[in-house]
């Protein structure tokens, strides 16, 4: 790993790109970046930056119904945010301190993220410290 971060893409389902684009949640507003320091994460308006001592773990999931996955949303259940983009597959990372990412100021914190890369093996293994292939 270096200072050079890697970048994780999300995954569009055909159908969730027309109204995520209406949030400002396109391709090119939408990905994972991780270095030796840092994850951050870019959902359009929505970010979450943290430090990578700060990763507790990543497993993956999916896959998912829609509408637990769709879009910017906070889970009831356990506080966590989710950023989706496909009901396919998806990474839950956990945090040891929890990171704001869905309203602004650090008031509302989430002590886990789900994002729908495109490549959410090699993302969670990427954290987990594994060589990739």
């Amino acid at each position: 790993m270096t200072d050079v971060p890697t970048r994780f893409p999300f995954r569009f389902d055909a159908a969730f790109r027309p109204p995520l684009a209406l949030l400002g949640v396109r391709p090119a507003t939408a990905w994972v970046a991780v270095d030796d320091r840092h994850l951050e994460i870019r959902y359009g308006p929505w970010w979450l930056r943290t430090g990578r001592d700060n990763v507790l773990g990543a497993e993956v999931g999916g896959p998912y119904r829609w509408w637990r996955v769709f879009g910017p949303r906070l889970s009831l259940a356990d506080g966590g945010v989710s950023f989706g983009s496909s009901a396919q597959a998806g990474v839950c990372v956990r945090f040891g301190v929890p990171v704001p990412a869905l309203a602004p100021g650090a008031w509302l914190r989430h002590p886990a993220a789900t994002v729908t890369v495109a490549e959410p093996v090699a993302l969670a293994r990427l954290l987990a410290g594994a060589d990739l292939p």
